[in-house]
């Protein structure tokens, strides 16, 4: 791949990661402190990008894959998000909000298999440059962290002005990316493919079923941390939150660096069971200082293990479902992965963090306060609980790497 190619799709994935930090993350500091949104409510709007991860297969497998370049169809769907996102900026109240950020995290997932369809189609070693080229997400995720905090748009809807803004760059943008052709024109779409049910057959095998369970029951847990972060520290007073919260993304690609280091020595199995050690490490310290603010370490030492908490399930899992598959239902049992964690167990995940969050807190609008001690032990000790269930349940190890 050509510097100048690398520079382009660099930006690419920058851009558009950009466009969903600008808003993700502050989210339910705007939806509890702005809009006065219940707690159930704010738990859907974060379950939105669950059903955009669920319905999007249906999108790209339909029309991007079959009918339009892949630089065109991206480019259409961000024009059509920058659009979606200035009206979810005018939007007050939840029937209206709601479906219109479910259909734009519909547009938005869609892009996710574009732009890594994109750059790999177009690396010549896949391996080594694909990597380097989505490490520009973490930094567009950092950049756009920063931004909304210096801007103090953080229980603004200016946050989604901001986010339509850089959607309509990165969709104008996309449109001068290199031709990349549609990969599945002429071939036939089922509901199976697309949602990777081919690589049901997978499931026969104990080791590979537990860990299918158990990515979808940790999905639930951590999903607190995505809903109400940026609402807890805003609710305690800290300053510039979103911009403190970026030090989980600079973990993030620290750990990324260290996983192939730290794999040949723990194992899939001891890298899984640290990702789960990680939220229960994470939660424990939050429960923590929400008694104790004055020790801030702590609530630093829960933002640093993010790369921990995300890679080592994350994209461990993604690496043990392509070492476990063979060559004709391995993007089958990515996409069955990918449904069954950031699909089926984030919704499930986001609407039960939304019913913690009402169930734990008390006054309304200016006067909601909530019990962070309580919201937070009580995804500490899911993880705990999980991560004992897994390390008994789960047997396969370092034999992840024969495909099944």
């Amino acid at each position: 791949m050509s510097p100048l190619l690398f520079v382009r799709l660099w930006l690419m994935v920058f851009l558009h990661y950009f466009v969903w930090g600008a808003w993700y993350v502050t989210m339910s500091t705007y939806l509890t402190q702005t809009l006065h949104f219940r707690g159930e409510q704010v738990g859907l709007a974060y379950g939105s990008t669950a059903i955009g991860a669920m319905v999007s297969p249906f999108l790209a497998g339909i029309v991007a894959d079959r009918f339009f370049a892949t630089q065109r169809m991206l480019g259409t769907l961000h024009l059509l998000g920058a659009g979606l996102l200035y009206l979810i900026s005018t939007l007050t109240t939840f029937p209206l909000f709601y479906p219109a950020l479910v259909a734009y995290t519909i547009s938005y997932m869609a892009g996710h298999g574009l732009t890594n369809s994109l750059t790999l189609h177009h690396a010549k070693n896949p391996q080594r440059e694909f990597p380097l080229v989505m490490v520009m997400g973490s930094v567009g995720w950092i950049c756009s962290g920063l931004v909304v905090s210096w801007l103090k748009f953080e229980d603004s809807a200016s946050m989604f002005r901001l986010a339509s803004l850089a959607a309509l760059v990165m969709g104008l943008y996309s449109l001068t990316l290199p031709h990349t052709p549609p990969k599945g024109a002429g071939a036939e779409v089922s509901f199976r493919t697309m949602l990777g049910l081919d690589a049901l057959k997978l499931m026969k095998d104990r080791s590979f079923a537990t860990f299918i369970v158990c990515s979808f029951l940790i999905c639930i847990p951590l999903s607190f941390y995505f809903s109400w972060m940026n609402a807890f520290m805003n609710e305690l007073g800290i300053a510039n939150a979103a911009a403190k919260m970026t030090i989980g993304q600079v973990s993030d690609i620290v750990f990324l660096a260290l996983l192939p280091l730290l794999l040949p020595r723990l194992g899939v199995k001891g890298i899984l069971v640290l990702g789960m050690a990680a939220w229960a490490l994470r939660f424990g310290l939050f429960t923590v200082f929400s008694t104790q603010q004055d020790a801030m370490w702590m609530l630093y030492a829960g933002i640093a293990v993010h790369g921990m908490c995300y890679d080592f399930i994350f994209v461990m899992g993604r690496m043990y479902v392509d070492a476990r598959a063979n060559e004709e239902i391995r993007g089958a049992a990515q996409g069955f992965h990918a449904f069954v964690t950031l699909g089926a167990g984030m919704f499930a995940g986001s609407w039960l963090s939304g019913v913690a969050g009402q169930h734990y807190s008390s006054g309304a609008g200016d006067a909601l306060a909530h019990d962070w001690r309580m919201i937070w032990l009580t995804p500490a000790l899911l993880s705990a609980v999980l991560m004992g269930l897994f390390v008994v349940s789960f047997r396969d190890d370092r034999s992840a790497a024969k495909p099944v």
